[in-house]
């Protein structure tokens, strides 16, 4: 079992939504584009721009809540006949992202250490257009202390400010948080703050390895 000496103990962990109590839903979004017949990584960029950074295309600033999702995809659209596809059809993609269904052992986990007594957060890249599918599906008052909406809050990861934002509203410091996300750039994010950071990967075994891995820094 791994050992952190020279790091506090941790007080909190804060967990991203899509691809850690879900399954991931880059894979079925690649599906969805092979269906289409469309370059699956040219199409997901279109979609959702750079993910591993913040900028001002169209999902980033719908995850900021700053444009509509009639608005983004419309958007979006113009930006796949840009790179020569003229009928691509985003809503497709949009309907892959709920993945296939929640992990309960991720749920389990979360209950349990917030059991332990460490505080809980979840901390998710979202639109304010999709709250009325997501938020059901996770009892959110049990599992979390504390719940911050990329669309609700004008910002987004991997912007550091995000990150800061949710260890305040818990009342931790960030070298005694651990941070869970599928995305890299978010993890590489999470660690420029200072907060441990535990990387899920896509596939239905990476879900054992990285709790394994969470639990190894809650030790």
């Amino acid at each position: 079992m791994t050992t952190f000496p020279d790091r506090p103990p941790v007080e909190a962990v804060v967990f991203d939504f899509g691809g850690v109590f879900t399954t991931s839903p880059f894979a079925a979004l690649m599906a969805v584009a092979e269906a289409q017949a469309l370059d699956p990584l040219t199409m997901v960029g279109v979609m959702f721009g750079p993910y591993d950074q913040d900028t001002d295309h169209p999902w980033h600033r719908l995850e900021r809540g700053e444009i509509t999702l009639e608005q983004a995809t419309a958007q979006i659209v113009a930006l796949a006949a840009a790179e020569g596809v003229a009928d691509f059809q985003p809503m497709e993609m949009l309907m892959a992202l709920g993945g296939s269904g929640v992990r309960t052992e991720v749920v389990d986990f979360c209950r349990d250490v917030r059991s332990r007594g460490l505080r809980t957060g979840l901390l998710t890249n979202n639109a304010r257009e999709f709250e009325e599918f997501w938020v059901p599906l996770l009892p959110l008052d049990e599992l979390f202390d504390d719940v911050v909406d990329s669309s609700a809050v004008g910002l987004r990861k991997p912007d550091r400010r995000i990150y800061e934002l949710s260890l305040d509203r818990l009342g931790v410091a960030a070298e005694a948080a651990v941070f869970v996300d599928d995305a890299p750039g978010n993890v590489v994010g999470a660690e420029q703050v200072g907060m441990r950071a535990v990387l899920f990967g896509t596939g239905p075994d990476d879900v054992a390895v990285a709790l394994a891995e969470l639990e190894s820094h809650l030790a």
